[in-house]
């Protein structure tokens, strides 16, 4: 299903200006919506074209009309979509993928929850040892598509999902027709990391800041979507911190986090055992996962050291754990503390960057698993 202003969880600030700009005509030709994760940036992107191009809105679409109708799809023809997508084998620069090549899988993702991460866009990509990037043949898809009238005769606006994923040489194609747009056409970027966008595209929009989602909007949405009681409500709002994201990963450990909180507590109890022979078969498993996994998983270990040092403070309103989490730190946070806990995130970055680099994973797993036996002992 579409999203709507109606859908947004919070954010009642941000959305009045929006609305506002459209509906006086004086929305800028190019906004970079930005802020931090989990605060809903793509849902308001996707909104605000909605609302823009919806043929009857008042303060939200109407829902009713042809245009909403192709919205609620997401197939409306003068609504264009660009977000990083993984290079087929063998492609070259001209038969680079765009992504219209992996719409099928965007308007799935976007139907099921436009709160996704890039973490869940790279698992629906089935992405091992490559990084999706937006390529240069992308720019010329977009010139191509500007460059024809609009279909329903009305705006035609162009959402472009992590913009910092950009090429540089797409992103210098397309200065000019974010500086000069087609008359009544809207470029929407999205950005999780807005300082990585080359400075001569950041010039050329208007900044909109999304903050945190707040701890009252959270609760009133969990109750309402999940159906929680007050209580447990207010406890998951209180431990992700304005983060949605966090807020649907404490109500249900998904598959993959359930895998690398099983590798995190493996890799501490052989580490703790001295177990030199479970430490290379733990190794070796790391190892067969891919390097993209590999990456989560280390970003993993160092979010759960970080916890399992905060919960020393006994001071549950800084810790951002699920159950499932909170019940294996309970017993493991008092191994971690200011003894080691910058030696343990040391050795977590520095296989991180091996990884990074394409270091075998068999060697850089088993030596830090072997660090990792100091630093566990050094209480």
């Amino acid at each position: 299903m579409g999203v709507f202003f109606k859908d947004i969880i919070g954010q009642k600030g941000v959305i009045s200006q929006l609305r506002r700009c459209v509906d006086e005509n004086c929305l800028a030709h190019a906004i970079l919506i930005t802020g931090p994760r989990g605060n809903g940036k793509l849902a308001i992107a996707v909104a605000l074209a909605n609302y823009l191009l919806c043929g009857n809105r008042r303060g939200d679409v109407c829902g009713s009309c042809p245009a909403c109708v192709k919205l609620d799809k997401f197939i409306h023809s003068d609504l264009h979509f660009v977000f990083p997508v993984k290079k087929k084998k063998g492609s070259t620069s001209d038969t680079a993928p765009v992504s219209d090549d992996y719409i099928t899988e965007w308007r799935e993702i976007l139907s099921k929850n436009a709160y996704f991460s890039y973490d869940d866009w790279l698992l629906k990509l089935d992405v091992e040892n490559q990084q999706p990037m937006i390529y240069e043949r992308e720019s010329s898809e977009i010139l191509h598509k500007l460059s024809m009238q609009s279909r329903e005769g009305g705006w035609k606006v162009v959402v472009i999902w992590l913009p910092e994923k950009m090429r540089e040489a797409c992103s210098n194609k397309l200065l000019k027709v974010i500086e000069e747009p087609p008359k009544d056409t809207l470029f929407i970027l999205v950005s999780e990391e807005p300082d990585k966008i080359i400075p001569t595209i950041l010039s050329r929009t208007q900044r909109v800041e999304v903050p945190c989602i707040s701890r009252e909007d959270i609760e009133a949405a969990l109750m309402a979507k999940y159906g929680l009681t007050f209580n447990d409500a207010k406890v998951v709002a209180q431990q992700c911190g304005g983060n949605w994201e966090k807020a649907e990963e404490q109500l249900s450990l998904s598959e993959e986090k359930a895998l690398y909180l099983e590798l995190f507590m493996q890799l501490m109890r052989v580490a703790y055992a001295r177990n030199i022979r479970d430490m290379k078969a733990w190794s070796e498993q790391v190892a067969a996962m891919g390097r993209e996994r590999q990456k989560r998983l280390l970003d993993y270990c160092q979010r759960m050291i970080r916890e399992n040092f905060v919960m020393n403070f006994k001071n549950s309103e800084l810790n951002y754990m699920s159950q499932a989490e909170q019940n294996f730190s309970v017993r493991f946070s008092p191994f971690v503390n200011e003894n080691n806990i910058f030696g343990i995130m040391d050795e977590l970055s520095e296989a991180q960057r091996h990884i990074e680099q394409n270091v075998n994973a068999k060697m850089v797993f088993f030596d830090m698993s072997l660090r990792m036996i100091v630093w566990i002992k050094n209480r």
